[in-house]
């Protein structure tokens, strides 16, 4: 008999195909009434499959008895009460490594795009002003400071990248890194001395709204914030006082803080870049990570060792 496992977003059509191969499949987010749902269904659901934005409520996961697995479609883990896990006994993993090169080039992207305008730009020829007017200039990337919050396999991926810009490049995080750029002690001291702030340190409860008021200044009316992490590290009511009262130069965010919800303020500045949550969004990546997700659960129903068990 096949596993039952309680799927909570859309997944990458072949991953769907894979699970339904694999498994019997429960789509929760279809769920007309979810206690009628879990009333019928939940003593034997076995694993619940999720995306990291998404992770597994904690309400959620106390209705199901029979969970042995949390597979996360994603590198994030935030949304999922870990301690909570390994006392019940409940496996959970991710996809690391995977993503990695994808956010980091994303990162670089959204760089060169808000100093350079590219959106704008792009704008501007679209909507024929180009022969009415030159777009007001933008900024240089290369031979700037860019200042990475967060030092994992992600901030040293942008890092390697930003070297070929010739960048003056620091970093801020919890423990030092065998690197040869200098290390801040803390997010602020970093911001003030950066042009450009990398936001690239995952969510906890340490980090939640991080970036507030206090690091917006120190990083000034000329500095500009980039976001590939979590929208939770980034107070979004101080970053948009701050933009909109240029005390900051620009943003250029790839999360938010109540995803797919992003507050309407932002819409109507022109110095900001918004992407969807994309940072992964390539076709080899999304394919790597199914791959992970479904290696994980094979692993686990076969009694073998997952490869990305984080408990």
């Amino acid at each position: 008999m096949t596993a039952n496992i309680l799927q909570l977003c859309p997944l990458m059509p072949a991953l769907e195909k894979a699970l339904n191969e694999r498994f019997t499949v429960h789509r929760f987010f279809e769920a007309g009434d979810p206690d009628e749902f879990l009333a019928e269904h939940a003593e034997r659901l076995r694993g619940v499959v999720t995306g990291g934005h998404i992770g597994i409520p904690a309400e959620l996961a106390a209705r199901l008895p029979a969970l042995e697995i949390v597979a996360i479609n994603g590198v994030g883990f935030d949304k999922v009460d870990l301690a909570e896990a390994k006392r019940r006994g409940v496996r959970v993993s991710n996809t690391p490594d995977v993503l990695t090169e994808d956010v980091a080039d994303l990162a670089i992207g959204l760089i060169v795009s808000a100093l350079r305008q590219i959106p704008r730009g792009h704008e501007h020829v679209r909507a024929g002003r180009w022969p009415s007017g030159d777009l007001a200039l933008g900024s240089k990337v290369s031979r700037r400071r860019y200042g990475i919050f967060g030092f994992g396999r992600i901030g040293q991926a942008i890092a390697r990248r930003l070297e070929g810009f010739d960048a003056e490049i620091a970093y801020a995080s919890r423990s030092a890194v065998d690197t040869p750029y200098p290390r801040f002690d803390s997010v602020a001291d970093l911001a003030e001395w950066a042009d450009v702030l990398v936001v690239a340190a995952s969510a906890s409860p340490e980090t939640r709204n991080i970036i507030d008021a206090q690091v917006l200044d120190a990083l000034g009316p000329k500095g500009v914030l980039v976001n590939v992490a979590r929208g939770s590290l980034v107070d979004e009511s101080a970053l948009l006082d701050a933009l909109e009262q240029g005390r900051i130069a620009g943003a250029a965010l790839d999360v938010f803080a109540d995803e797919p919800r992003v507050p309407e303020r932002f819409f109507t500045l022109s110095n900001v870049v918004l992407t969807p949550h994309m940072a992964s969004a390539t076709h080899e990546t999304r394919q790597a990570m199914a791959d992970l997700v479904l290696a994980n659960l094979d692993a686990h129903f076969a009694g073998r060792e997952m490869p990305t068990a984080l408990v």
